[in-house]
């Protein structure tokens, strides 16, 4: 059974940093994409950084400059590191990861979510 397990988050003040983690685990074929999203309260899931097999990061303008990011494909992990928080960036931050597995097609899988406040 796959599972993405996430660690970090927790609450800062602005101007301040955290970093999240999240490693997949289970049996299965191979991990496309691998990031971030984040909700907000009574707002739509967003993207924050997606992160393909090779390398290639598709994110949001919103967080460019700030965060950084990283994919280990061995570890089967992804880290995003958050500078420069803002109390914008208050959400409930969910990994991702689209996964093959092995007699069955290509599917999304979600982390449980992490709650990140940014407040003074």
């Amino acid at each position: 059974q796959v599972q993405l397990v996430e660690s970090g988050g927790g609450s800062v003040q602005p101007g301040g940093s955290l970093r999240l983690s999240c490693a997949a685990s289970g049996s299965f074929l191979r991990i496309n994409t691998m990031g971030w999203y984040r909700q907000a309260p009574e707002k739509e899931r967003e993207l924050v950084v997606e992160i393909a097999s090779g390398g290639v990061a598709n994110y949001a303008d919103s967080v460019k400059d700030r965060f950084t990011w990283s994919r280990d494909n061995a570890k089967r992990t992804v880290d995003l590191q958050m500078n420069s928080l803002t109390p914008e960036d208050t959400a409930v931050y969910y990994c991702k990861a689209n996964i093959k597995s092995y007699g069955r097609g290509e599917i999304d899988y979600w982390g449980q979510g992490t709650q990140v406040t940014v407040s003074s």
